[in-house]
């Protein structure tokens, strides 16, 4: 896992041809504003997100985001585990993003 800034994640997102946008938060916080083109799983509903997340495409570079950081860096640390080689936590979370919303 690697932790990148606001800025730092948003420009390498972007800019990543592999890249699998994944939201950890819960299903009112994801109504009320999320990233566009992200996928919502949350990680409190520990078993669907585990089935989940053994289902994911480990190629895939995974950038991921929640309210402060915090779910997200969890939600790193079980993608590394299950053998995904690449994820990137969004510091700060959604809560200071500046980029776009839905």
């Amino acid at each position: 896992m690697k932790e990148l800034s606001q800025q730092e994640w948003k420009e390498q997102y972007e800019n990543d041809e592999n890249a699998f946008l994944l939201d950890v938060r819960t299903d009112e916080e994801y109504e009320e504003k999320h990233i566009p083109n992200s996928t919502q799983l949350d990680i409190f509903q520990a078993q669907k997100f585990m089935d989940e997340v053994n289902e994911f495409d480990k190629s895939k570079n995974y950038y991921v985001y929640c309210r402060s950081g915090k779910r997200s860096a969890q939600a790193c640390q079980i993608l590394d585990q299950v053998g995904v080689e690449n994820t990137y936590n969004l510091q700060g979370g959604i809560m200071e993003w500046e980029g776009e919303t839905n």
